[in-house]
């Protein structure tokens, strides 16, 4: 199996990356409406983690979120040091209604679930999305490690996915390579992904790898059993604007009817490299059917101060009762719960077909 850092595979996606550039662009504004006025934060020091020696993390933040029932399922990332700012990611569980109110009782239990084993994850495990199929998780996440080329240990960030059971137990964990015409390809950075659906150990993903330098959001299908995308399915979906540095995937997707899945998208300006973000509603297949403008962003001390400032970014997606609720990291040491009225939300979308 030949791993290729650069060419054709490369060069073809980086064809479509240029044409998108072109032609997707123009579907939204540089406005922001934010429209989540409830506001709720967890401290890292809200946590007591149970299965290690340390336990209080120095950083919590950028959680993946999983509703079942009334009890929300949050998987943090962790970080203890600042040396090497090497992640884990954890589990914890808070009331909806508790998290709702700002009434959540204190310390919050938590385990680290995942944490660096392989070398592709050497230097941390990030920023984790969920999806649920049966009694199983999967969880996308941001393996930051090295990969060998040329002799070399180059650090990369890799689109790693674990398989988790319901009592948590590591089934398997690796990292998705792109397959095409000209052998297996690794992008320079790939992260920001979601699965859409699972059928049969295929998923139709939305994902963000990096191809040339230019960041946007793709969609394509993955095999579960390799770990491979399919070149020819990769498909731009969305692309920055000319006030934007990148866009990505924010969160995972929500189900709102047989053929429309509502996700979050974030942007990074490039006149103060803050963070905006806002929704998007696509079909089965990744397509985008609809698209808002910005709708939340960093707001005040809390939010917009930290080891990263001015951003809230991902990774939980969750709809209670008539509420969207985003969980996100803020400035990339804590945790933002952040609710609106999901038919307000779904107002703010700009329907481009559907």
């Amino acid at each position: 199996m030949t791993m290729l850092l650069r060419g054709s595979i490369e060069d073809r996606l980086k064809d479509r990356a240029l044409r998108s550039l072109r032609e997707k662009r123009g579907l939204r504004k540089p406005l922001i409406e934010d429209i989540f006025n409830l506001r709720t934060y967890i401290s890292p020091t809200n946590l007591h983690v149970q299965n290690y020696l340390k336990h209080t993390p120095s950083a919590a933040f950028n959680p993946g979120a999983l509703l079942q029932g009334n009890k929300l399922l949050l998987f943090p990332r962790l970080i203890f040091d600042y040396n090497n700012y090497v992640s884990s990611i954890g589990f914890t569980t808070l009331g909806i209604e508790e998290v709702l109110t700002g009434t959540f009782k204190t310390p919050l239990y938590t385990k680290i679930i995942l944490w660096p084993t392989y070398i592709w994850e050497f230097r941390g495990c990030e920023d984790a999305r969920i999806f649920e199929v049966d009694s199983d998780i999967y969880i996308l996440y941001t393996g930051y490690g090295y990969l060998p080329h040329g002799g070399e240990l180059n650090p990369i960030p890799v689109q790693g996915v674990a398989k988790i059971d319901k009592n948590l137990k590591l089934k398997y964990k690796g990292y998705f390579v792109i397959e095409g015409r000209g052998g297996r390809f690794i992008p320079r950075s790939h992260k920001d992904s979601a699965f859409v659906r699972i059928n049969n150990e295929e998923a139709v993903i939305l994902t963000r790898p990096s191809i040339n330098g230019i960041d946007i959001c793709w969609r394509g299908i993955a095999s579960l059993n390799e770990l491979i995308i399919y070149e020819e399915t990769l498909s731009p979906v969305i692309s920055f604007e000319p006030w934007e540095l990148k866009v990505g995937w924010s969160t995972n997707v929500v189900k709102l009817s047989s053929n429309e899945y509502l996700v979050g998208w974030h942007a990074v300006l490039r006149e103060d490299l803050s963070y905006r973000n806002g929704l998007a509603i696509v079909d089965d297949q990744g397509e985008l059917l609809a698209i808002s403008n910005y709708l939340l962003a960093p707001q005040g001390l809390i939010e917009s101060y930290g080891d990263r400032p001015l951003v809230i970014f991902g990774n939980g997606l969750v709809i209670y009762r008539d509420i969207l609720i985003w969980i996100g990291g803020i400035s990339d040491y804590a945790i933002g719960v952040f609710a609106t009225d999901l038919y307000k939300a779904l107002e703010k979308l700009i329907w481009i077909r559907g």
